[in-house]
């Protein structure tokens, strides 16, 4: 996976396209959601995949507020379980931008859980980091505006980001180096994955 759309210029911002900034508040946003029986795995707690669809959910909703039009998921990284929910759970999925490229954002993820019938404080029983890119009507990569963190923690997780990308960038180029080296090594007639 990557962490643009093919043909995103990575060093650049919205701003280099005269787009305005957006706080981090403006595109934040929370889901929802009440877990049934339907949604159980085979152990009689949710399905992590049922989780991991309102994370993407959630994820494109701010993504697709915060650049204007529509956004693609193109890599979910740490994705980490920490508690089960439950069937009657009460789960609430908060997402926010935490870092923009020129057309692509890291959108931040954390997924709460309360009983629907107690007033207890809600669990944190899950987190994950999404990368979207937006695109155009032709599937193109568009500009996105740049995030303009206003609170501590918003600065906090948007260097937190960058360090993830930078992350990102460098594990696809040592990947892309060893499949290179492998295949040069390769006898005629083999192949793999």
């Amino acid at each position: 996976m990557t962490d643009q759309a093919p043909g995103a210029d990575s060093g650049l911002t919205g701003a280099d396209d005269g787009l305005l900034g957006k706080p981090t508040s403006a595109s934040r946003t929370t889901l929802s959601h009440i877990m049934s029986g339907n949604e159980t795995n085979l152990l009689g707690t949710v399905h992590g995949g049922v989780i991991m669809k309102l994370v993407d959910d959630a994820a494109g909703a701010v993504a697709g507020r915060h650049s204007g039009g529509p956004a693609v998921t193109a890599s979910m990284d740490e994705m980490v379980f920490l508690e089960p929910v439950r069937v009657g759970d009460l789960v609430h999925v908060k997402a926010q931008v935490n870092w923009t490229g020129r057309s692509s954002m890291e959108i931040g993820v954390r997924v709460l859980a309360e009983r629907w019938n107690e007033a207890v404080p809600a669990t944190h029983v899950g987190s994950a980091y999404l990368v979207f890119a937006a695109v155009d009507a032709d599937g193109k990569p568009r500009p996105v505006p740049p995030v303009e963190p206003e609170t501590e923690q918003d600065k906090r997780r948007h260097q937190e980001a960058q360090i993830r990308r930078t992350h990102r960038l460098a594990s696809r180029r040592a990947i892309k180096e060893l499949r290179s080296r492998k295949r040069q090594e390769e006898p005629a007639g083999e192949s793999g994955a």
